[in-house]
């Protein structure tokens, strides 16, 4: 089988969403397709990604002597005297290698004062010992980098990294609430972005026959500096990390960002291979993907192991037919003709729910205050068994949104009396929306309803019965 075929079986098992799946062999694009609307160009959240471009960044300045690898954090952050002795005594060295003093991110994603906060927290264990994922350690070396560099991330990777390589306009950090590039998780990129940086680490640090990044750099963000055998997310992280990369047990480094962002380069293959996608429906959802992707298709990659038509294709990319969204199963003898405004109980407020339903489709009208007043009202156009994309500018009730995005919509009458409705949300967050609306011939509907991911409103997730409005 096709690894992109079994990839998507498995996702489909799984409810995840696959947006894009790009594979590089040496030069060649020898596989590129997505989910449409979206394009391999389309800017979305690379979310753990960004961490990786964060260590770049640290390991550019380090060359240029503008800093050391093993200077205290704290000595460039003076204003934060004084710290704990564990806080005073970590390298920047050890927040590559995520070997930093705090257990866990210390940070409060809606509350302030980001970076302070990993000088203010008290730490659990002494630096440089053992493997701990914090975010806002990258988050702090971020702001190191536009400290020393006096301006953002952005601006100071791009005539050094990014411009040579081609990297789109529309690739930037998302800020913490005192500007801050947010370093650990506020990427904002397309998969062909990831695709051109992943091209330069496999190449050693080259591209188009220029060096932009010193050899030794890759050489140490590529090679093992912590051992990574005790953390549970799957087979392939077990194999150790290097400067905010990952390095699975199948070869190569592997960048991993929330939700199944991907890049996965094997210089022994000369592959690259990007996946881009929302698996945040299932838990453990993005583990299962890398270790598929990683693990069993690791080999089947190479264009050598596919169909020899394929294989002959040479340069141009492999014919691949388009993803699909995960759509709710439809049956057009279930679909029921429902008009009504109905008001839910949640432990978080009320939530209205509008349903004017035809045998083919209709809307969803969903009204909510949400916690801090960050509701508001949304419209889902519905068409059985076919997926509606809206625009999402201006949409501000939507999760982290009002700048440009995409939503995509799929419903169907999975059973009698049963409507199921998934939406999508892609641009500077990833989220999916999932009701399940059981109409009663005797009284109002039961809604079920699940929001997945980090900027969701608590009012999406509720069970209820509703009462008419």
């Amino acid at each position: 089988m096709h690894p992109l075929a079994r990839l998507q079986r498995e996702a489909e098992a799984l409810g995840l969403a696959l947006h894009s799946v790009e594979v590089l062999h040496g030069d060649d694009l020898v596989l590129s397709t997505t989910c449409p609307p979206l394009t391999v160009h389309t800017p979305r959240r690379a979310y753990s990604v960004s961490k990786t471009v964060t260590a770049l960044a640290v390991g550019l300045l380090a060359a240029e002597g503008r800093l050391g690898l093993d200077d205290p954090v704290v000595r460039h952050f003076p204003e934060h005297l004084p710290v704990h002795p564990w806080v005073a005594a970590t390298r920047v060295r050890d927040l590559l290698t995520m070997r930093g003093p705090h257990h866990a991110t210390t940070y409060d994603r809606a509350g302030r004062d980001w970076v302070a906060s990993w000088f203010r927290v008290e730490p659990t264990h002494r630096p440089g010992v053992v493997f701990t994922y914090d975010t806002s350690g990258s988050h702090v070396l971020a702001a190191l980098v536009e400290r020393l560099a006096g301006t953002s991330l952005t601006d100071f990777l791009r005539p050094r990294v990014l411009d040579p390589l081609g990297v789109s306009d529309g690739f930037r950090f998302l800020t913490d609430p005192e500007g801050v590039s947010q370093g650990g998780s506020g990427l904002v990129c397309s998969p062909r972005d990831l695709l051109r940086l992943g091209r330069l680490l496999r190449d050693g640090g080259t591209a188009g026959g220029e060096r932009l990044v010193p050899a030794d750099l890759v050489q140490q963000m590529t090679t093992a500096q912590a051992d990574t055998s005790l953390q549970g997310w799957g087979a392939q992280l077990t194999g150790g990390y290097g400067h905010l990369l990952w390095l699975p047990r199948g070869g190569g480094w592997l960048m991993f960002g929330m939700g199944g962002q991907l890049v996965h380069a094997d210089p022994d293959r000369d592959l690259v291979v990007v996946v881009t996608g929302d698996t945040q429906v299932c838990p453990t959802g993005d583990h299962q993907l890398i270790d598929l992707l990683v693990g069993e298709l690791a080999d089947g990659w190479d264009p050598d192991a596919w169909d020899p038509d394929a294989a002959a294709a040479g340069p141009t990319p492999a014919p691949a037919a388009a993803l699909s969204w995960p759509a709710p199963r439809h049956d057009p003898a279930h679909a029921r003709h429902v008009v009504g405004r109905w008001v839910f109980r949640t432990e978080h407020g009320p939530v209205t729910i509008d349903l004017d339903l035809g045998g083919d489709g209709g809307t969803l009208r969903r009204e909510a205050a949400g916690v801090d007043g960050a509701g508001g009202t949304v419209v889902l156009p519905l068409r059985y068994g076919e997926a509606v994309s809206v625009d999402l500018t201006g949409h501000t009730e939507l999760p982290g949104h009002g700048g440009p995005g995409t939503v995509v919509v799929t419903s169907g009458w999975s059973r009698p009396s049963t409507l199921d409705v998934r939406c999508a949300v892609v641009g500077d967050q990833l989220a999916t929306l999932v009701l399940r609306v059981v109409v009663h011939p005797d009284g109002p509907p039961t809604v079920r309803s699940w929001g997945h991911g980090e900027a969701v409103d608590p009012t999406w997730t509720f069970v209820a019965t509703g009462r008419e409005a």
